[in-house]
């Protein structure tokens, strides 16, 4: 059994709503969470700059003794993600779009991915489309734009709701019935997402599917804490502290928010 903390980490806030499915599945496991805002999005950057970043968000949290590292980042997990597990002697649990539940239950068969620039030019998305979604029509659409706004804290605002609005009307257009949620940012949008989608058409993320992966994941390796009281956790961020505090508050979850350069 292993005391030390789980790591996390993003290009920013969004996989705050992993780290959610993760303390809520395993509510005695301690958390540290880099929040890489200063690099945000990483969805428009090179496949070398991304792999650079992962690297440096890894030996930041190994630094910090992380036990095992979520890369809370689809953009990041497919771009990188075998490379760290080649590299680092920690497990890691990466993120990819649900493409297969959506495939298997649509009944229009057309589906939706919303998902960064960098994630749906991989070749990971790609092979995962290509297994899961056969004679499905799978509409892809680039969420530009939207991961600078919800870092900027603009979740409620008129322009988000219409630049998310151009993405969603064309796929809904083309009848897709169900859309994925490429991006752990996304998942912040989906109160907005239920005012302009119809309710035959189902939203889906993949954040309790990685909560479900990360407690096999430190069972089979034996990490489990022994701790029998609620986790604490540490987040990191070297962007906007208040925008981060923000989004925890609505969390019972003991934590800390620290402003770090790095």
């Amino acid at each position: 059994m292993d005391d030390r903390r789980i790591g996390i980490f993003d290009s920013g806030i969004g996989g705050t709503s992993i780290w959610g499915e993760i303390q809520e599945l395993l509510p005695h496991e301690s958390c540290i969470y880099l929040a890489d805002s200063k690099n945000a999005p990483y969805g428009e950057k090179s496949e070398e700059r991304i792999l650079e970043l992962s690297i440096k968000n890894t030996e930041y949290l190994l630094n910090k003794d992380s036990k095992l590292i979520v890369v809370a980042c689809n953009t990041a997990t497919t771009n990188a993600i075998s490379y760290l597990r080649t590299n680092y002697h920690v497990p890691f649990i990466g993120i990819e779009p649900a493409i297969k539940p959506a495939a298997i239950n649509t009944k229009s068969n057309i589906i939706g991915i919303l998902a960064t620039k960098g994630t749906l030019s991989s070749s990971l998305f790609h092979s995962t489309s290509k297994n899961h979604a056969a004679g499905i029509t799978v509409i892809e659409q680039r969420g530009t734009g939207l991961v600078e706004m919800i870092e900027n804290g603009h979740l409620e605002s008129t322009e988000l709701y219409l630049l998310l609005e151009s993405y969603i009307k064309p796929m809904l257009d083309q009848g897709m019935d169900y859309l994925v949620l490429g991006c752990t940012h996304y998942p912040y949008l989906i109160p907005l997402l239920r005012k302009m989608l119809p309710e035959h058409v189902t939203v889906i993320d993949s954040g309790e599917a990685v909560a479900r992966q990360t407690k096999s994941v430190l069972e089979n390796n034996d990490l489990r804490t022994t701790a029998t009281k609620k986790g604490s956790h540490q987040f990191y961020t070297n962007g906007d502290e208040e925008v981060l505090s923000k989004i925890l508050k609505k969390s019972d979850a003991v934590y800390s928010v620290l402003s770090r350069d790095f």
